[in-house]
């Protein structure tokens, strides 16, 4: 018999039982009444009377026993489950290997995670992070730009080098050089917020951050704690020898991207789908503060994935396409930065491409921003370090 039958009939019957109890208890309540003034009817009755006394304390017993064997065969039935599951999440959980290319987690380990259902939430809103806080969104509207967060992470952030989310959990917290401070997974959520998507910060302690941080501690299931898997993040290019060249990289451009997000880089429609391509500048895409507005994080972004359908083992840029394209979009005018007075506190430590001085060395800031960028790394690789 299955539990979806087994237990409602449990309960029909204890139901019954506890309305038999009811009646008996009103006929009880009415002889007692009605004998309690007449001794002759007190006589008559009394036996009537002790026979329902009688069923009345057997149907207690009956109704105890029910409810205590059926709480009791739930609990087993319950233990039983939850120790099929125990054993199948074993048996899906992820082996790490340090050389093998990190895939996703078995869905299963999702649909039977103890928070379950803020796993699948913060999936939804790294997917369709628009529905949301975009401009019509039914959370909190106009929020944000025209981006969603998988737009810069591929595949909700599951996406071997697609910028993806397999590390968050096994890195954090982290001491982070541009804000000079030890940041949690939540800070570095809102980071985005602010800067990719140009917009407002969570609520840290709100059901949607829980969600994305129940997301992305699921992504990163079976990685060891301070481990980075394979293929987590995305692909380094090599450096040219030269400055990247925003001419060639508008080229590029119109041949191999602005079929997907327009002469103008301002996105548009999805055929045959409600979505929209994202825009790559422009006041509704990301501001001069996210990652990718560094010209090796966007080149490494598009090398690995760009244009549609290529991946880390098809790519369909060469190394000087990546770097020129990076460099065209990332000439193009977007949002100011909103932290130019409080990131990278010491300079000496600001990555090689930061757009944006003083540095710690006399190079140019338009080497900074396209290149080469070899001199300047041998520079720092150079100097003694400091804490």
């Amino acid at each position: 018999m299955s539990n979806g039958f087994y237990y409602p009939a449990m309960w029909l019957v204890i139901g019954g039982l506890a309305l038999g109890l009811v009646l008996l208890n009103s006929s009880l309540a009415f002889y007692r009444k009605q004998v309690s003034h007449d001794p002759v009817l007190r006589g008559e009755y009394n036996r009537t009377l002790r026979v329902l006394m009688a069923g009345h304390r057997i149907l207690w017993v009956f109704v105890l026993a029910l409810v205590s064997l059926g709480f009791l065969a739930m609990y087993q039935d319950y233990s039983a489950t939850q120790k099929t599951i125990a054993a199948a999440r074993k048996q899906h959980w992820p082996v790490y290997d340090k050389q093998k290319m990190w895939e996703t987690p078995d869905p299963y380990l999702a649909e039977t995670d103890a928070d379950a259902k803020l796993v699948a939430y913060g999936r939804d809103l790294i997917a369709h992070t628009q529905d949301y806080f975009g401009k019509d969104g039914f959370l909190r509207p106009a929020s944000i730009n025209g981006l969603n967060c998988q737009n810069c992470h591929l595949d909700a952030g599951s996406k071997p080098f697609g910028n993806n989310y397999f590390a968050v959990e096994s890195t954090y917290p982290q001491m982070r050089a541009r804000s000079g401070m030890l940041e949690t997974v939540r800070k570095r959520v809102n980071d985005c917020f602010v800067r990719s998507l140009n917009g407002q910060a969570l609520d840290t302690t709100g059901r949607e951050m829980n969600a994305i941080v129940a997301y992305l501690r699921w992504l990163g299931t079976g990685v060891p704690k301070g481990e980075k898997p394979k293929g987590s993040g995305l692909v380094e290019v090599p450096f040219l020898d030269r400055a990247a060249d925003p001419a060639h990289g508008k080229q590029i451009y119109a041949e191999k991207c602005a079929s997907c997000h327009g002469p103008s880089g301002q996105g548009q429609p999805m055929p045959g789908n409600p979505r929209d391509y994202p825009p790559l500048w422009g006041p509704e895409s990301y501001n001069e503060g996210a990652g990718l507005f560094r010209m090796s994080r966007f080149a490494g972004y598009v090398k690995a994935n760009m244009p549609f359908g290529a991946n880390y083992s098809n790519p369909q840029l060469t190394d000087e396409e990546a770097w020129d394209v990076a460099a065209f979009v990332n000439s193009q005018p977007r949002p100011k930065h909103p932290f130019l007075d409080t990131d990278w506190p010491k300079i000496e430590k600001k990555p090689y491409d930061h757009p944006f001085g003083p540095y710690a060395d006399t190079f140019p800031q338009e080497q900074h921003k396209y290149g080469p960028f070899g001199p300047i790394l041998a520079f720092y690789k150079s100097q003694p370090k400091k804490n």
